[in-house]
C-alpha cells in the first residue's frame, strides 16, 4: 500500500480541527524548544537562525526547510533550541536565555516524554502534578515577557512495542498527553496531536519504520511531525 503523509496527518488531524492554527507573517522568528526529539544532534554552538547545522537533523529542520522555501519573501528567521533529555523544570532553567532573550513570535514547545521516561528508572520523581504546574507557571513566565508571542504545543508522544516503550507505559503516559492538550487549550495555543499521527501512521507500515526506540524518530518519523506541525502552522 503506497504511504501518503498528508493523509496520514489529516486523520489525525481532523479530530482537533478547532484548535487554532497560526498563519506566518512577514518578519517573523520562531522559535522550536524541546528535548531530544527536538534537539536531533543540532549544533549547539551556532547560533544562527536558518542554519542545517543549527537546526538539527529532525522534524524542526525539515518543517524549517519547507517554511523557508513557502514564505521566501518574509524573511523568516527560525530557531531549534531543544535540548537532549530536558524535562519542564529544565526548560524554565535555561529560558531567559534560550526563549526570551530571542523574542520570538511564534514558540513551539514539544515537552514531556523524559517527565515521565525518566520516572521509569528512578532517576527523577516528578509527577503528573509537577509536569502541569511546572508548564503552566512557563507559559505564564513566557506570556508575561513576550505576550504576543504565539504557541504551538506538541504532545508528547510514545510508539508501543518499539524497544524503550512497552504496555508498561499505559495508562500512566497517557495522563501526561492529556495534560499538554489541557494546557494547549488553556493557553490558546496550536496542538499538534502527535500521538493520534504516529498512531495512524502505524496502522500502515511497522511502527519500528517510524521511531528507532519508540520515542526517537526516524528520518520518515521526523518527515512525519514536521508534516503535523505544518498542518497547524502555514
Amino acid at each position: 500500500m503506497a504511504v501518503s503523509l498528508p493523509e496520514i496527518v489529516k486523520a489525525a488531524i481532523q479530530p482537533s480541527h478547532s484548535a487554532p492554527k497560526i498563519r506566518i507573517q512577514e518578519n517573523d522568528v520562531i522559535l522550536f524548544q524541546g528535548d531530544s526529539i527536538t534537539d536531533a544532534g543540532r549544533d549547539k554552538n551556532n547560533d544562527a537562525p536558518n542554519n542545517n547545522g543549527a537546526l538539527g537533523n529532525g522534524y524542526a529542520l525539515l518543517a524549517a526547510a519547507e517554511l523557508l522555501r513557502a514564505h521566501a519573501p518574509k524573511q523568516l528567521k527560525i530557531y531549534n533550541k531543544g535540548i537532549s533529555g530536558n524535562k519542564v523544570h529544565q526548560l524554565d532553567a535555561r529560558w531567559e536565555e534560550d526563549c526570551v532573550a530571542i523574542k520570538p513570535n511564534i514558540l513551539s514547545i514539544l515537552i514531556g516524554v523524559n517527565d515521565y521516561w525518566h520516572t521509569l528508572s528512578g532517576n527523577y520523581d516528578g509527577t503528573i502534578q509537577v509536569y502541569r504546574d511546572d508548564y503552566r507557571k512557563l507559559l505564564d513566565r513566557t506570556l508575561k515577557a513576550l505576550p504576543d508571542v504565539k504557541l504551538v504545543i506538541g504532545e508528547p508522544f510514545a510508539v508501543n512495542n518499539v524497544k524503550a516503550v512497552t504496555d508498561a507505559w499505559w495508562p500512566a503516559f497517557d495522563e501526561y498527553r492529556h495534560a499538554a492538550q489541557e494546557i494547549a487549550h488553556a493557553y490558546n495555543a496550536a496542538f499538534v496531536p502527535y500521538q493520534r499521527v504516529f498512531d495512524e501512521a502505524s496502522k500502515t507500515v511497522a511502527p519500528s519504520y517510524w521511531t528507532g526506540d519508540g520515542v526517537h524518530t526516524t528520518l520518515a518519523g521526523a518527515q512525519l511531525m514536521a508534516e503535523a506541525w505544518l498542518a497547524v502552522v502555514k
